[in-house]
């Protein structure tokens, strides 16, 4: 190998490292949050501590709520590394970091470096991926088997290869395993119109008949969900099959409804501060759909704006599963892009550098109108991070000599401002949110660790709070010597109770006599 070509791959091995700076990059220096970090890191612990590695409890009771391969991984990041939120976190940090490194491969090989390198700089550095990335949840790990699906079931269609077809499969039985059947309905209606739109039937028939790649996803897949059902047979089925994936469809959970159009304002700010560049991905789409890889990562997209935009829950991150080929054709767009959309992408990361250097001012002054008390108390009461006008200034410096800067490699400039945002974000803005929103719940619990007694969830559900404790919190109503962790708002009238911790709307108290009875 010549210098030259040797220097190049120096320096691409080093990107590839550098994309995991953003995920890894303090990764404990916020609290978990509540619901879904919390729930998620406390089975975790509950499957480590119990030795059952073929069911999920959380705070006790049966978990249906997802399948085994996520608890499988934090479980073990708990053995190895001990209770700590970094611990819990690692292994989606890690996912996400791979997928990065998995897309910046795919686009180099499929349309050039610059593609992959832009492909992988794009997604590492944008706020929902990067949100999702550092989250102890099962979403890091499902979108890096949808990525690798999607990415391999490309290579298959574009020259009929088996061997990308068959790691499709072994990467969607995992997908599978991570969080139900979406792992399977997405690629295999992508695959379906794919194949519509483009009537290759004699390519569908070999694709479709593959009966090794079946038996690998089914021999991946299908163990657990069989040891699931011959556990606990009818409620196995009901709580996951029918209440966590078919009623999430058929109706609104949870309060998280949306209309039809929801996607398409949830969408720019997954993408920020690079949203700017879906409205091209959009126009252009004529010029895309000529590729055969580049349709395939069209009709992804498609479908699953299209199948979530009509389910009746909606969560922001379900968008991103479609963050794959959104990354790849992004990536297309930008490497051609002249005056304006350049002028659109510095405008998109100015904005986002002052959103987030503003933002621990700006909450605080307007939370004042918001409806639940608790949330009201927490944000209001949150103090600046320290540091807080060098971090921005620092911050707001960079972009400037990024775009000032005399050299006519634009993609360079643009992603090291990119860069300067991400780090801002996972640093900075995602340590002081955390604290802010999740400080009081966790100190309580600290709190709670050191006090003799079992502890409850009265009216609310904070999950991380048996977490912090190292021992399960059941939801209910504390008995006389119990303690208890309650809303500020929440608390009954009379003095049974005594005050052991009080912050910010939470409130950690003891019981002192039993309901009914008024103590003198």
């Amino acid at each position: 190998m010549s210098e030259a070509p040797r220097r190049q791959e120096w320096w691409w091995l080093a990107y590839l490292l550098l994309l995991g700076v953003p995920f890894l990059l303090r990764l404990g220096a916020a609290p978990l949050f509540d619901v879904d970090e919390g729930a998620f890191a406390e089975a975790s612990r509950e499957m480590w501590v119990s030795g059952d590695l073929g069911h999920t409890t959380l705070n006790g009771a049966d978990r249906f709520d997802k399948p085994v391969a996520v608890y499988w991984l934090q479980a073990a990041a708990l053995a190895l590394f001990g209770t700590h939120e970094w611990a819990v976190r690692l292994p989606s940090a890690l996912c996400a970091w791979l997928l990065c490194v998995a897309v910046a491969q795919f686009g180099r090989s499929q349309w050039g470096a610059l593609v992959g390198v832009w492909a992988a700089g794009l997604l590492a550095t944008s706020a929902g991926w990067l949100l999702i990335g550092r989250a102890s949840t099962a979403d890091a790990l499902l979108n890096l088997c949808l990525g690798l699906t999607a990415m391999d079931l490309c290579r298959h269609l574009q020259d009929g290869q088996r061997a990308p077809l068959r790691r499709a499969a072994l990467w969607t039985g995992l997908g599978v395993l991570t969080k139900g059947p979406v792992a399977l309905l997405i690629p295999g209606a992508t695959v379906f119109l794919w194949f519509l739109s483009t009537r290759r039937w004699t390519q569908a028939r070999r694709t479709l008949g593959d009966g090794i790649s079946w038996g690998v996803l089914v021999a991946v897949a299908a163990p657990w969900y069989l040891y699931a059902w011959g556990r606990h047979g009818q409620a196995f089925v009901d709580g996951f099959l029918v209440r966590h994936n078919l009623d999430r469809f058929s109706a609104a959970m949870e309060g998280h409804a949306g209309g039809v159009a929801y996607y398409a304002l949830v969408l720019p700010l997954l993408w920020l501060p690079w949203s700017g560049l879906l409205l091209p991905v959009l126009i252009r789409w004529r010029d895309q759909w000529a590729g055969c890889a580049s349709r395939f990562l069209l009709l992804w997209v498609s479908f699953v704006l299209l199948f979530f935009s009509l389910s009746g829950t909606k969560l922001p991150h379900y968008a991103l599963y479609a963050c794959v080929p959104l990354s790849l054709l992004m990536a297309r767009q930008v490497v051609q892009a002249g005056p304006v959309l350049r002028a659109v992408i510095w405008s998109g990361l100015g904005l986002w550098i002052a959103l987030l250097a503003l933002l621990p001012w700006w909450v605080p002054q307007t939370c004042v109108h918001l409806n639940d008390l608790l949330y009201r108390a927490l944000l209001c009461r949150a103090a600046a991070p320290s540091g807080h006008e060098i971090v921005a200034g620092l911050a707001c410096l960079a972009l400037l000599v990024a775009v000032l800067y005399p050299t006519r490699r634009f993609g360079g400039r643009a992603l090291t401002a990119g860069a300067v945002t991400a780090v801002l974000c996972v640093a900075w803005v995602w340590p002081w949110a955390g604290d802010a929103l999740q400080g009081p719940v966790r100190r309580a619990a600290l709190a709670s660790s050191q006090m003799h007694g079992a502890a409850v969830q009265w009216g609310v559900h904070w999950p991380s709070v048996a977490f912090y404790r190292g021992e399960v919190v059941p939801r209910r109503e504390p008995q006389v010597g119990e303690l208890a962790f309650v809303r500020e708002d929440r608390l009954p009238p009379g003095r049974d109770f005594q005050v052991i911790y009080q912050e910010s709307g939470v409130v950690l108290i003891r019981r002192l006599a039993p309901a009914g009875e008024v103590r003198p």
